[in-house]
């Protein structure tokens, strides 16, 4: 008969075991289902990670595009207010009116510059 208490405690004991290791296992599962999740939302931030910097790659290049048509056509109308302005002064010395850089002709009070 002392046999028997022996066999109850093993009993006991590996139920034991199998319960703590049934809850190692939820565990096990319940982790592994989180890294798929994990996983699968960083793949989808990896995607787009990729449009946005290839978008953002775009409208930098767009920028530069308008940078460099906005600095042409600044240095265009410069050089053409510049030409238009030579061109009345070439224009009031070849008639007669007397008209030197810096100084207001007497006749018409102040210098008009054309835009």
């Amino acid at each position: 008969m002392s046999a028997a208490p022996d066999a109850s405690c093993n009993v006991s004991g590996i139920e034991d075991l199998c319960s703590r290791r049934d809850e190692l296992h939820r565990e096990i599962v319940a982790d592994e289902e989180e890294k798929a999740k994990l996983q699968n939302e960083i793949r989808m931030l990896t995607d787009r990670l990729a449009k946005l910097n290839e978008s953002l790659a775009q409208k930098i290049a767009s920028r530069a595009e308008f940078d460099r048509t906005i600095a042409e056509t600044e240095a265009a109308y410069t050089k053409v207010r510049v030409t238009l302005n030579l061109e009345f002064w070439e224009t009031s010395e070849c008639q007669g009116i007397r008209v030197k850089l810096g100084k207001r002709p007497k006749s018409q009070g102040k210098v008009r510059e054309f835009v």
